[in-house]
């Protein structure tokens, strides 16, 4: 990865269900909704974040790539709005906004 490049794994987009049990096809529109993404590469002028972090992005500003037949999301550093670690104290909620 070059500059402030992030290259990131989606997680599925299948059926989601909510709290109270309701089941949401994967065929469903969504609003503008969030979605989460585990780094799997960083450019050498990222700062905030590493591989194996859990980035949340907007689903909208992304460019796809497909890297040995497995889908990837390329990611500027700036598109990113929150990075969740584990590498932060237990009294820390690991999450940076």
């Amino acid at each position: 990865m070059l500059n402030d490049r992030v290259l990131v794994r989606a997680q599925s987009e299948g059926e989601r269900s909510t709290r109270g049990g309701i089941l949401i096809p994967a065929t469903a529109q969504t609003s503008k909704r969030l979605a989460w993404a585990e780094v799997v590469a960083a450019g050498p002028n990222v700062r905030t974040m590493e591989v194996g972090d859990q980035v949340l992005f907007n689903p909208e500003d992304r460019y796809e790539v497909e890297v040995r037949g497995e889908d990837f999301i390329i990611l500027r550093e700036r598109d990113v709005h929150a990075v969740a670690s584990e590498r932060l104290d237990e009294s820390s909620t690991g999450l940076y906004l």
